[in-house]
């Protein structure tokens, strides 16, 4: 058992060596040789699995282009198991190996080419395969196509799956003369147009490998690029040459045509899309061989003789004149013009109205003022006619009747914003001056009252004077009329529209405006009538002349001047009545209206009266000495004052603003004016002051004098004068002695 144990140790030992030893090897030692192929070594082992696709690869005479995919398999490997693209070089890109240059060997020759390359870095390549997996061209498409470049095509492509690979024609190349250029060749140029008339493959060139294919622009694009529409290009035919046929004028679409033996002169037309209506086709020019031949269609084909067709020959010019208008004139025409859609003449038919004859001509436009139509006679005459009032049913006029050669204009209507406003003639013209929003001269109807006209101009601004619009119009007699009107008050009342004042065409209309402030700009005043102000004088905050309207309250004029001041005498306001029959003056105790309240004395003031406020303590020089007591000597104030029967002497020295500090209050005298004879009484006022008996303050009455004398006229202060005078000469006395 033991001998049996070693010697089966011993042959597996022997067999593991063997297999180090194999292992060990060269990678060209690793494999059985097949054979020789152009002394290139097989390394495929018997147990190749591709034998058969060998022994075709090595049958085949295909020679790998650039373009062409090869494909490598080898189990394990995941960077070999994919496609090569043999490039512009002609080559393959392995990672393990480098480069290896393919192009124009055979399949088998590249199979062979890449294994040996292979079996310098891997072991094991039982399995591995190469082949031949696509054939492939590697074009250049440039030109005048949309993604110009290079382009990877199948092995059978052809020119049209190249130009599809570029994206497609672009609007605009040149069909017919298509290049394509070969390494080591002369440019070949052929007509892909022609091709893809006929469908011919034999028009096109076998397309290789490295092949460059160039698609130029057409002439017609210009040297711009641009978008452009080419059904225009197209319509401006298929011939560019100096034999082409060229047609131009009045035809849809003008062009050059290729010349055809067998088209003559209506078919050139119907290429050119026929003539348009304007055309003058019994004058249609046609140059052959640089002859002028004219030309009438009209002829042609009411006759249909072949005959009359002039023989095209090669670069012959085609030309249609346009048609020229001819006037239309006859004893019968109507001629219609102005604002219509159609205007011109037209022939008078009996029994046409003229409604008919408006409608014929398409009817006024939307310019068209359709209330100043004209019918002007043969004779010379015109006639107005209101074609809206006419529609509207307040007209009484009736259809014009049109006869044979009169004529019908419908003008413009007029913009007053613009300056077309001078078309308006004077006799349907309405100025209006002065405070609206559109002053100027506009077009007057007769349907149109005051009001439609100031609303037509924008209305009065906010500083107009709506209660005195002035008016300057005639009256059914032709005589010029001025007239005032008082907008405000005919709204206020609500009065008739046939109240306004009638407006006829020439009439002038002013709206004033309210004069500014008198003590900013007193000039203003010259635009201001009398009969509209009231003047305010005396002690207001502004005094002048202000614009008023006879609603207008007493309070409301005095607040316009700044109201009262502090020296105004509101018991002896006098009103000015102006406007009355005879002049009459009303007075107002304004102090007595605010502490009753009582509206009724308050007076009612019109447009043209005078307001007088007086100062305070200056209406006595307005009355006689019987009705006021006189108060002189040392008061703050003397002068003259009024005096009633409630009041005392206090209350008269409190007026005159009190006794001075010089004054002698113990002698104060009053004179009394009696009717039998004067009295004077004498009123101690310092002892009034420490008895405070008002039993003691005299009785005074209006006409009295009440006089403060000073204190030098006291009896003590005359003693003390003397004294000092006597003294001052007995020391003079003294003096003279003694020198």
């Amino acid at each position: 058992m033991h001998c049996k144990t070693c010697l089966k140790t011993l042959v597996d030992n022997t067999l593991f060596v063997i297999f180090l030893g194999l292992a060990w090897l060269s990678p060209g030692q690793a494999y059985t040789t097949q054979g020789h192929n152009n002394g290139i070594t097989n390394p495929v082992s018997t147990t190749y699995t591709q034998k058969t696709a060998i022994e075709q690869n090595s049958r085949s005479n295909y020679r790998i282009q650039i373009g062409d995919e090869i494909h490598i398999a080898l189990p394990g490997e995941e960077s070999l198991n994919r496609g090569f693209t043999v490039n512009k070089q002609g080559q393959i890109i392995l990672l393990e190996v480098g480069m290896l240059k393919v192009a124009g060997l055979t399949p088998f020759q590249l199979e062979q080419k890449v294994l040996t390359a292979l079996a310098r870095v891997f072991k094991d390549l039982n399995g591995a395969k190469v082949y031949l997996a696509q054939k492939q061209k590697l074009v250049f498409v440039l030109g005048y196509v949309h993604a110009p470049g290079e382009v990877l095509l199948p092995g059978d492509a052809g020119i049209q799956m190249a130009l599809k690979a570029a994206g497609g024609l672009r609007a605009g190349a040149q069909l017919d003369k298509l290049q394509l250029r070969k390494s080591g060749q002369a440019t070949r140029r052929f007509n892909y147009k022609q091709y893809l008339d006929s469908g011919e493959s034999t028009l096109l060139p076998q397309l290789d490998s490295m092949d460059t294919l160039f698609v130029p622009a057409s002439a017609k694009i210009g040297n711009i690029e641009m978008e452009f529409d080419p059904s225009k290009i197209a319509a401006g035919g298929d011939a560019a040459d100096r034999l082409a046929i060229k047609v131009f004028g009045e035809v849809h679409s003008q062009g050059s045509f290729v010349f055809d033996k067998k088209s003559n002169l209506v078919e050139y037309l119907m290429k050119a899309g026929g003539v348009t209506r304007y055309a003058g086709v019994e004058q249609i020019r046609v140059i052959i061989n640089a002859k002028p031949v004219l030309f009438n269609l009209t002829r042609y084909l009411d006759s249909g003789d072949l005959s009359l067709l002039p023989e095209i020959a090669a670069g012959t010019t085609i030309f249609v004149p346009k048609k020229e208008e001819q006037i239309n004139a006859g004893a019968n025409m109507i001629y219609v013009m102005g604002e219509v859609f159609k205007p011109g003449a037209y022939q008078g038919q009996a029994g046409a109205s003229f409604m008919d004859i408006l409608a014929n001509a398409g009817g006024p436009t939307r310019f068209a003022e359709s209330r100043q139509i004209r019918i002007i006679r043969v004779s010379g005459e015109v006639w107005p006619f209101d074609l809206s009032a006419y529609t509207e049913g307040t007209s009484s006029q009736e259809l014009p009747q049109i006869n044979a050669g009169d004529a019908i204009f419908v003008p413009e209507k007029t913009d007053i914003n613009e300056k077309s406003w001078l078309k308006v003639a004077p006799g349907r013209a309405v100025r209006v001056l002065g405070e609206v929003v559109r002053p100027g001269r506009v077009e007057w109807s007769n349907e149109m009252s005051l009001l439609d006209l100031l609303a037509h101009v924008g209305g009065p601004t906010s500083r107009a004077d709506t209660a005195a619009i002035d008016i300057v119009s005639k009256n059914r007699q032709g005589k010029t009329r001025h007239y005032r009107f008082n907008l405000d008050s005919f709204i206020q009342q609500g009065r008739a529209e046939h109240e306004l004042p009638k407006i006829t065409a020439g009439a002038t209309i002013r709206v004033h405006d309210l004069p500014t402030d008198p003590t900013d700009n007193k000039s203003q005043w010259v635009r201001q009538s009398s009969d509209k102000s009231i003047y305010v004088f005396g002690q207001v905050g502004a005094p002048g002349r202000y614009m008023f309207t006879d609603d207008m309250h007493f309070l409301d004029i005095l607040a316009a001047a700044d109201g009262p001041t502090d020296k105004a005498d509101l018991r002896n306001i006098r009103i000015s009545h102006r406007n009355r029959k005879s002049a009459t003056i009303s007075r107002v105790n304004l102090a007595l209206y605010f502490e009753t309240g009582d509206e009724h004395l308050l007076p009612r003031v019109r447009t043209g009266d005078t307001i007088y406020l007086p100062e305070q303590n200056r209406h006595w020089l307005e009355k006689t000495k019987e009705t006021t007591v006189r108060v002189l000597g040392s008061v703050n104030k003397p002068g003259r004052y009024t005096f009633d029967d409630n009041m005392t002497i206090l209350d008269l020295l409190a007026q005159a603003g009190g006794t001075s500090n010089s004054a002698h209050i113990e002698k104060i005298t009053v004179i009394n004016l009696s009717c039998c004879r004067d009295q004077a009484r004498e009123f101690n006022l310092a002892h009034f002051a420490q008895s405070a008996d008002f039993s003691l303050l005299p009785v005074i009455r209006a006409g009295d004098t009440v006089y403060v004398p000073a204190q030098s006229e006291s009896a003590l202060a005359k003693f003390r004068s003397g004294l000092q005078d006597t003294f001052e000469l007995v020391s003079l006395a003294a003096l003279l002695g003694f020198l």
